[in-house]
């Protein structure tokens, strides 16, 4: 039996609520020609992964009045774990149930021209800037009912514009904490740079209610100008209530190049898509993800990498850790479209099994219209290595150690990416906590 898709929140109220906002002209009628479409359209369909039945439409858009926190000492302390305090220069924006409440800018930042502000202060004050980056080239607002309602209720996020030829040394780092458990997440998140300019960029998302339901929408477009370079990392830990519905997309120009690092933690079900197009000449990308699947959650994780420009190259790295009861599905795409000659496309997913009812499926897809090109794959579902447990055990650990060195070790292609060491050491953490 499916769950009816039907939404309360109609035109009316999409109008009201982006004219509360201080919105632009644009921006509303967006919203409302996706709200029609909402009606229209059906939920996508993530191979070999039912979600007909997943909450996706339950929820509460709005919180109550959110105060600006001052200091960082005042935020939840799991919050405070993320944050690292020790650096200079301090680039970070926290929310709260989709609103800004605290920010520490660096004036460097501001000299440089970096715009890094939540989108609701963009569309009030950048409003023609937003709108070339606004569902642009990555994502488009009629593909399904999950991006058409996000369109419509978008209730946070953050735009970060970097000019050209400007490098951004410092990582810019937003955090996303649901508090009120009832409240979704429609975060919309767009990072733009300009040519021959460089920028990191990290968000991690997390809420702390185990029972209580609700759902997170989640979009990112990322633009890679030519000759820019953009790391892109990202967490998601979001408890086993929430409905998670996250699209990560890029597109890179000439000689661009985008880096992902994902931990995809949540305790819920999940569906996730990590797609760039390599639109320009010598365009790269690299996607590194790792999961931890356990309870009986269902997970259907895809990575799509589409080269159109010559010499091209798309790199994909999937790690998934399996355990009790839950069903993850792995899907690796490498798409050469004809005239991409010289591209190089290579993937690996691997899933490691830590329980007999747990379920992973790892899928390597190459799909190449062109003839002078590279492409290979690799895939593997499978147990802990005895050999590896036999090894490390002859040096005196114990089985629980030594199977938690090699969970560790299995992970931490994505681990040592990320750019800030507080996130690596709580993902580090949610990583003990999930698999122990």
């Amino acid at each position: 039996m499916s769950v009816d898709t039907k939404w309360t929140y109609d035109e009316e109220y999409v109008k009201e609520y982006s004219q509360n906002r201080g919105e632009p002209e644009w921006l509303t009628e967006e919203r409302l020609a996706a709200a029609r479409l909402a009606e229209k359209l059906e939920l996508p369909k993530p191979e070999k992964t039912n979600i007909k039945t997943w909450n996706f439409t339950e929820f509460k858009h709005e919180s109550g009045e959110a105060e600006n926190i001052s200091n960082v000492d005042s935020l939840h302390e799991d919050v405070q774990k993320l944050i690292d305090q020790s650096t200079e220069e301090q680039n970070l924006i926290v929310f709260r149930d989709g609103k800004p409440v605290y920010r520490a800018i660096s004036k460097r930042l501001e000299e440089q021209g970096v715009l890094f502000l939540d989108l609701e202060t963009a569309a009030k004050e950048h409003s023609d800037l937003l709108r070339q980056y606004f569902m642009g080239k990555a994502v488009n607002v009629d593909e399904h009912k999950l991006t058409a309602l996000h369109v419509a209720l978008i209730n946070g996020g953050t735009f970060v514009y970097v000019p050209k030829n400007v490098q951004v040394e410092a990582p810019l780092q937003v955090v996303y904490w649901q508090e009120d458990p009832e409240v979704a997440l429609f975060n919309h998140v767009i990072v733009a740079a300009e040519d021959n300019s460089e920028v990191t960029y990290l968000e991690n998302y997390v809420s702390f209610d185990e029972e209580k339901s609700s759902v997170a929408n989640i979009i990112s477009e990322v633009y890679a100008g030519a000759g820019a370079k953009i790391s892109y990392g990202g967490v998601d830990h979001f408890e086993k209530g929430v409905t998670t519905y996250v699209n990560r997309r890029g597109y890179v120009e000439k000689d661009g190049r985008i880096d992902w690092a994902l931990g995809q933690m949540n305790e819920g079900n999940t569906v996730s898509d990590n797609t760039t197009v390599l639109a320009g000449e010598g365009s790269y990308a690299d996607s590194k993800s790792v999961s931890i699947g356990r309870g009986d959650q269902s997970q259907n994780f895809w990575t799509h990498i589409i080269h159109h420009g010559k010499h091209s190259d798309g790199q994909i790295l999937t790690h998934g850790v399996m355990k009790d009861k839950a069903s993850s599905i792995f899907n690796g795409v490498t798409k050469i479209e004809h005239g991409a000659t010289k591209a190089n496309g290579e993937q690996t997913e691997r899933v490691l099994m830590l329980s007999e009812r747990a379920r992973g499926d790892a899928n390597p897809i190459l799909l190449i219209d062109e003839d002078d090109v590279t492409a290979g794959h690799a895939a593997s579902v499978g147990r802990i290595d005895p050999m590896q447990m036999f090894y490390l055990m002859s040096r005196g650990l114990s089985k629980t150690e030594a199977e938690r060195l090699i969970i560790h070790g299995f992970l931490a292609p994505v681990v040592n990416q990320l750019p800030i060491q507080a996130v690596k050491d709580r993902l580090t953490e949610v990583i003990e906590r999930k698999v122990y």
